[in-house]
């Protein structure tokens, strides 16, 4: 690969300089980490995020899904359209806006956070980050996400 001259190079645009790439392969490299663990549930990274927002909240709009996981209906609809068809939710329309579709866990949904209980703990082993390290860079994480919506 060809390099220009020192003079004629801007360092602000090296890709070491920038921290988008360095928050996108930290992204791939954490979600590789997490394959062999979701392995195990049979279970993609994708339908767990969507399950530990129902384990914590038991029943969402496909809406809040969506707000919460930054993800749209188009993206959003097949994924839980095949965790319903693994029988891990299910999708109704509520009954007080017919607009909305409320998604629930179902008892197989539920069996499954048994089963992940210790991902976090293996990740974090792996990752080798203290409890109070993995706060603080979740909370930097979350400011700058506030501070880009």
């Amino acid at each position: 690969m060809k390099k220009l001259p020192d003079s004629a190079f801007n360092p602000m645009l090296k890709l070491d300089n920038q921290l988008c790439f360095s928050v996108y392969a930290l992204s791939r490299l954490i979600t590789k980490a997490y394959q062999p663990l979701l392995e195990s549930l049979d279970v993609t990274y994708p339908q767990y995020l969507v399950l530990l927002l129902l384990w914590e909240h038991e029943e969402l709009t496909v809406k809040q899904l969506g707000e919460n996981l930054l993800l749209d209906s188009g993206t959003l609809t097949p994924l839980l359209k095949r965790m319903e068809q693994r029988q891990w939710l299910s999708r109704r329309r509520d009954a007080r806006d017919e607009r909305s579709v409320l998604v629930a866990l179902t008892p197989a949904g539920r069996a499954l956070q048994a089963q992940a209980a210790t991902i976090p703990v293996q990740l974090a082993e792996k990752m080798q980050l203290s409890e109070s390290e993995m706060v603080a860079l979740r909370t930097q994480l979350r400011q700058i996400m506030t501070m880009l919506s």
